[in-house]
């Protein structure tokens, strides 16, 4: 057991201080890692952006959603769009953790809201991979530890664990929750649990994850004739876990007049949840037209997440993790509306890459960083045109 998980040991106290420490510095060259691949990243986008005649901090602090969430930092929730065919966007669809840690950052220093939203997010990404690096560790040593921060880093759509965006935030809180579940500590996986909850809608998957290990640990203490009290914290952990998630649900729907408001919200952005017979039929128009080698593209893709995540379940992933990657990739894939950002809800199911991390720790070195080294440049290029072009809705 590592030194983190040790502090969670009856007796010990919740927060070991030198064990933090000791696993911070274990956890070091990962960080490394990942803040080279994300600062590549960003390097190539302020090349690009320049070149283009456009501005790299604008496009990561001031376009689309995150012009949403500064809204709701500087003026509450409250704020809509008319659209011309009718439609109206509300911004009671953005979840409150972000905006507010932006409103009391800003307050506390000169930063602006949306500089704000940019250093928390930074800080998260941080956060986040030091969590798969945790779990990587935990479950495969060290080397594999190191690969899976990097190629979380090294994700095509990469660059929005650099905007002020929410998927930064919502991994760590996700990965760090999932981690203390993993380790037993569950009152510290509710607590994480409900902060994700408040920061996007895909908070339901890790409360599910939660909750369903929950359930097969006490089953498979009652048939092993185990006492509940095994499990110290197990309770007010799983009843912690939804508050945030279903606090935020509930409140929305108060506001609206309606149990279903935040579903109202969201449809009327064009989101929900379709069984994937939307996305089906995109992917189906692509193949049937001109655009046939993109419809091509997108079937590989699907398919390879999809075997990422049978692979990993093959290989004995924890149920807390395989719970939580198919339940993150189950709904992005049956959601409806903008599918370009199929790839950006996807971007927490962290466990999809567990397979690829094992299999990097066991290359040699130098190939297994060459290979780091040549996706994570094709992400910084491809995050930059991104960017520079239609980027995320």
């Amino acid at each position: 057991m590592n030194d983190l998980a040790s502090a969670a040991v009856p007796g010990r106290p919740p927060c070991d201080v030198p064990a933090a420490r000791a696993a911070l510095r274990r956890a070091a060259p990962a960080l490394a890692a990942f803040a080279a691949i994300r600062l590549l990243g960003l390097v190539v986008l302020a090349v690009w952006s320049t070149a283009d005649g456009k501005d790299w901090h604008t496009l990561l602090t001031a376009r689309w959603d995150a012009l949403w969430y500064t809204r709701v930092a500087e003026q509450g929730y409250g704020y809509t769009v008319q659209l011309p065919n009718g439609d109206v966007h509300s911004n009671l669809a953005f979840f409150p953790l972000l905006p507010w840690l932006e409103r009391g950052l800003s307050a506390l220093t000169p930063l602006s809201p949306a500089d704000a939203g940019l250093v928390v997010t930074w800080l998260a990404s941080l956060a986040a991979a030091w969590a798969l690096y945790a779990t990587g560790e935990r479950l495969h040593g060290q080397r594999a530890g190191i690969a899976l921060a990097a190629l979380w880093a090294a994700l095509p759509v990469g660059i929005v664990q650099s905007m002020a965006y929410s998927e930064a935030l919502f991994t760590a809180l996700a990965a760090w929750s999932l981690y203390a579940v993993l380790t037993g500590r569950w009152v510290w996986a509710g607590v994480l649990t409900s902060l994700a909850g408040l920061t996007r809608p895909v908070g339901a998957a890790v409360v599910a994850a939660v909750w369903i290990t929950a359930a097969a640990t006490l089953w498979r203490q009652r048939a092993g004739g185990a006492r509940l009290r095994a499990q110290p914290g197990l309770l007010p952990g799983v009843l912690l876990a939804p508050l945030g998630w279903c606090g935020f649900f509930l409140w929305v729907g108060a506001r609206q007049g309606s149990f279903t408001g935040y579903l109202d919200v969201q449809g009327n952005w064009g989101n929900g949840f379709d069984g994937g017979i939307a996305f089906g039929a995109f992917v189906w128009h692509q193949l049937s037209g001109p655009a046939f080698a993109a419809g091509l593209g997108l079937l590989v893709g699907v398919g390879l997440v999809i075997w990422l995540y049978l692979r990993g379940v093959r290989q004995g992933q924890p149920l807390p993790l395989a719970v939580y990657g198919g339940t993150v990739l189950l709904l992005a894939l049956t959601a409806k509306g903008y599918f370009g950002s199929k790839p950006r809800l996807m971007l927490p199911a962290y466990p999809l890459l567990l397979p690829l991390a094992v299999g990097l720790a066991r290359w040699r070195p130098v190939r297994a960083w060459l290979v780091v080294g040549l996706v994570a440049a094709g992400s910084a290029a491809y995050g930059a045109f991104w960017l520079n072009g239609s980027g995320p809705p």
